[in-house]
């Protein structure tokens, strides 16, 4: 089943804590459809003392999203996605709201 979003899309939150935070995402989960969308869903983990930091660290970090919880983003405002076939054959991510075509940062994906 295709994905309407990608690593490197401009996505909005539409569900839970981060409600309304947008960001890029940063990576996809493949156990769960889940995604990790920077300043999203921060957590914050308690790091114990070692040789190396004897001191511990208390360590922020954004934590996984489900990908049906965010939406990318057109205009500012989240969108729907549609997949269209163009007349050469390629297959492409067109966003509900206005209908632009949604770009990544890298080419196709494989």
């Amino acid at each position: 089943m295709p994905r309407h979003i990608r690593k490197g899309d401009t996505v909005i939150v539409t569900r839970g804590r981060s409600k309304g935070v947008v960001g890029e995402i940063l990576r996809i989960v493949d156990e769960g459809d889940r995604v990790v969308v920077k300043g999203a869903n921060i957590q914050t983990k308690h790091v114990k003392p070692t040789q190396a930091r004897p001191q511990g660290q208390i360590v922020k970090e954004e934590g996984p999203i489900h990908s049906s919880n965010v939406s990318p983003v057109v205009d500012g405002k989240p969108t729907r996605v549609r997949f269209v076939t163009k007349p050469d054959g390629s297959k492409v991510r067109v966003a509900a709201r206005g209908g632009k075509e949604l770009h990544t940062l890298h080419g196709p994906r494989k």
